[in-house]
């Protein structure tokens, strides 16, 4: 048996069920296989005293300690996190708070392997509990907690970690480059890609899903958070130069009163919508409404929003970043494009006027399966525990 601690601060819960749903369908995925068992260890960022009342952080009082979260065991211990110190401190509060939660689950549950599922701050504190506990740790580089906590005040400690973990994943080809470039061992470095659920990603009627969303004419959707590295202006002043297409964007974040003040200012009321934070399972229908997935990153490891509309059989328009090229295997896929509005427009329209038969799409996505992605996850964990146990062994 092959027994696991899932460690994520990116993890779904009932105030955000859409947080790292990627992160829980692997998990769920390895978990079912025969011969693992596995605990999840999520936890829950907090600012101290009356901080924590503040909007952003005060729905998390109601998130149970400890849940069973769509048959996964799931711990929520609360750490400190103090704003505004660009995360300086975040894994020594992670640390204290994991330490006896730990120690508890260990005597309980002997753990062989620690999984950390995101590099930032999971990973630091992973290989101190590693060392703690005497077992290996396996970290996982998803994007963002390599581009943005490999920079800066923490950047030293995500180049240690990296350094000091038995094993580590990366979502791409690209992201293994760039975290290679950090001074991590390539040698140790395993690309890990992502799944996608193909039996509800699929091809469905185009118009009937359009007209259930009240539009006719070409169809644009974008994915993704509404932050500045997703690029959604970029999307919506391309959608000003395509006076027949509608552009729907799923997703909620801080550049909301941009983008609105954007698409009044360029008359674009009637054609581009903000969805909001939109529930995975109704992902779906929007991307098979789809004529194209438009989304204009800045950096990205490889996302899941690619090959799920691939898998819907709509073709995407993306910029270089991460592993784009690894998903746009075929001209069927869609368009790799510059980072501007005009290059976006132009590629959009050139999958519009011809657009590619839904099943020659779908075939760019067929070889990401969530258990083609737990196979390897446990192939790899179990290799760990296999090095280490050989390790001591020789000891």
């Amino acid at each position: 048996m092959l027994r696991v601690v899932t460690l994520s601060t990116l993890f779904p819960d009932a105030t955000r069920p859409t947080f790292g749903v990627f992160v829980e369908r692997q998990t769920r995925e390895l978990a079912a296989r025969e011969g693992v068992a596995l605990t999840v260890v999520a936890p829950i960022g907090l600012p101290p005293g009356p901080l924590a009342r503040m909007p952003h952080y005060s729905g998390f009082g109601g998130v149970p300690a400890r849940e069973t979260w769509n048959g996964l065991d799931v711990l929520r211990p609360r750490f400190a996190v103090i704003p505004g110190t660009a995360g300086r401190f975040h894994v020594g509060g992670l640390l204290r708070a994991l330490t006896p939660l730990l120690d508890r689950l260990h005597e309980a549950f002997p753990f062989d392997v620690i999984d950390a599922q995101f590099f930032f701050p999971d990973g630091p504190a992973a290989v101190a509990l590693g060392a703690r506990y005497g077992v290996p740790v396996s970290i996982k580089a998803r994007g963002a907690d390599i581009h943005h906590w490999g920079r800066g005040p923490t950047a030293a400690e995500v180049r240690r970690a990296g350094r000091r973990a038995d094993g580590l994943l990366a979502v791409s080809e690209a992201m293994k480059r760039d975290m290679a470039a950090l001074g991590m061992p390539a040698e140790r470095i395993r690309v890990h890609h992502t799944g996608v659920d193909l039996d509800r990603f699929r091809p469905r009627d185009r118009d009937a899903a359009k007209a259930a969303l009240g539009v006719t004419g070409p169809l644009v959707i974008a994915l993704g958070a509404l932050i500045p590295r997703k690029g959604h202006e970029i999307v919506v002043e391309a959608i000003g130069a395509l006076p027949q297409a509608t552009l729907l964007i799923a997703g909620e974040g801080p550049e909301r009163g941009r983008l609105t003040a954007q698409i009044a200012r360029l008359g674009l009321e009637g054609r581009v919508r903000l969805l909001g934070s939109v529930a995975h399972e109704a992902l779906p229908p929007l991307l098979g409404a789809a004529d194209v997935m438009a989304l204009a990153s800045s950096s990205e490891g490889l996302a899941n929003a690619w090959v799920e509309a691939l898998a819907c059989g709509t073709p995407v328009v993306i910029t270089e970043a991460g592993g784009a090229h690894e998903v746009m295997t075929t001209p069927a896929a869609g368009r790799v494009a510059a980072r501007t509005a005009e290059a976006f427009a132009s590629a959009i329209a050139e999958v519009l006027t011809a657009p590619p038969p839904a099943e020659a799409v779908r075939a760019a996505a067929m070889r990401f399966t969530w258990p083609a992605n737990a196979a390897a996850l446990e192939e790899h964990l179990a290799g760990l525990v296999d090095a280490s146990r050989a390790e001591r062994r020789r000891a």
